[in-house]
């Protein structure tokens, strides 16, 4: 490239070194824009190393309908997103760059050697590609704006850094996260810097995070996982939520994919009242077919106390409580427990019921629900309606996501289209 046209390169600055800031730098740059990335950790990709349990399910590779249908908040806003870059296009960028690729049980995409570091090596890989200039250690105190008299608007002039110094900018990308996992670097301060811009932040809270309960005897199941089982939250007799998976219980209640999924249905419409968790420890057998196969069982232990009658219906750790609850006697001989107490039991197997208290905080939660108001951001270009040039993308919008990848395919897509569009019109106002 000679120097005439290097002289032309507008300047892009994107503030955040995660999922989506990655992303919108790789884009903008490959878009024909002179690209910096800002991080104020001493490496990008923190939060994406401990995603996953350090796995890193990047994607889900289910169609387009059951991408939208496992969004929570504001999935229409994201149509322009994930059609410019779709669940498909993220696997073959990665796989491109290098990270091989494996789909999973409910179609969760993985690096095949299970190791989130993949995924960030190929991210950075790309940046040193592109010729991104990557600031580690760079904190960035305030997005510099001017108001442009003849459009009544404010336009991004750049940024100040913590130190002081500032960067001048044609386009300003801020990717900062929300608040899950503070450790990382996710304090809320890109929240800090749309509402100086004049932008509204939806309330935030906590999302895919346990839950609480009331019931004491959760206690003396901690880390038992139980898999193939199915929940539904209500509240006031309305359900929030219904699915199907795998759960865990914990020392201050439940936790796991399905009750992640259903704690952010919570978080959306209710947050911190009481709400009654459904659990169906046999969703695979109707009523009749459950009580049918208690009865075999009583059968074949006839001789048999209650309280060894159970092994084969559930977990070992799990027969204390369910003694416990259906109230039926433990010493009591299996030939004499009436239909009754059957029916007890068979209520406690379809229908272990728990009051949800809440869910524990932002340093335990996946994500963030809320953020950046999505009305105020064009959802064709990510670009703020209120200071041109000034473009979100990633957690910090009002947007998000079940468990499954679908988040971190918010962040690829919201990033990349944040990138393209601030290089389109940035260069000449046309896109290379």
């Amino acid at each position: 490239m000679n120097d005439e046209k290097k002289s032309k390169k507008k300047k892009v600055l994107v503030i955040g070194g995660g999922a989506a800031g990655m992303m919108a730098a790789i884009a903008a740059a490959k878009e024909g824009a002179s690209v910096t990335l800002l991080e104020k950790n001493e490496k990008t990709g923190k939060k994406l190393f401990i995603t996953g349990k350090g796995r890193c399910n990047l994607t889900n590779a289910c169609g387009d309908e059951e991408f939208f249908q496992s969004v929570v908040s504001n999935e229409k806003f994201l149509y322009s997103a994930f059609y410019t870059l779709d669940n498909r296009a993220v696997m073959e960028f990665f796989e491109k760059a290098g990270c091989r690729l494996k789909t999973e049980r409910g179609n969760r995409v993985f690096p095949v050697s299970d190791h989130s570091s993949d995924v960030i090596a190929a991210l950075n890989n790309r940046m040193r590609k592109e010729g991104i200039r990557v600031l580690l250690n760079t904190a960035v105190s305030e997005i510099l704006t001017e108001k442009e008299v003849a459009k009544n608007k404010s336009r991004v002039m750049g940024v100040k850094l913590a130190d002081g110094k500032v960067l001048p900018a044609d386009a300003v990308i801020i990717a900062t996260g929300g608040k899950s996992y503070e450790s990382t670097g996710s304090d809320g301060d890109g929240y800090r810097f749309a509402e100086k811009a004049g932008h509204t932040i939806r309330e935030v809270k906590p999302a895919l995070a346990p839950f609480t309960v009331k019931e004491e005897w959760c206690k003396s199941l901690q880390g038992l996982s139980l898999r193939n089982v199915s929940a539904t939250l209500i509240c006031k007799k309305k359900k929030l939520y219904e699915g199907f998976g795998e759960m865990l219980f914990t020392h201050f209640g439940v936790s796991g994919p399905l009750i992640l999924s259903a704690s952010s249905y919570y978080a959306k419409k209710i947050n911190n009242m009481p709400a009654q968790l459904h659990i169906d420890l046999k969703p695979a057998l109707s009523r009749e077919q459950l009580d049918k196969r208690i009865l075999r069982d009583f059968d074949e232990n006839k001789n048999r106390q209650f309280k060894n009658s159970l092994n084969g219906l559930l977990p070992a750790k799990m027969i204390p409580v369910m003694i416990q609850i259906s109230g039926i006697p433990p010493e009591k001989p299996v030939n004499e427990i009436t239909k009754e107490e059957r029916t007890r039991l068979l209520e406690c197997l379809k229908n272990l019921a728990l009051t949800v208290t809440g869910t524990r905080g932002f340093s335990e939660a996946i994500v963030t629900q809320g953020g950046v108001h999505v009305k105020e951001i064009n959802p064709s270009t990510m670009e703020s309606k209120l200071v041109g040039g000034l473009y979100f993308a990633g957690e910090i919008l009002d947007t998000d996501a079940m468990t499954g990848g679908f988040n971190l395919q918010i962040a690829w897509s919201t990033g990349y289209l944040a990138g393209i569009s601030a290089a389109a019109n940035t260069v000449k106002g046309e896109k290379i």
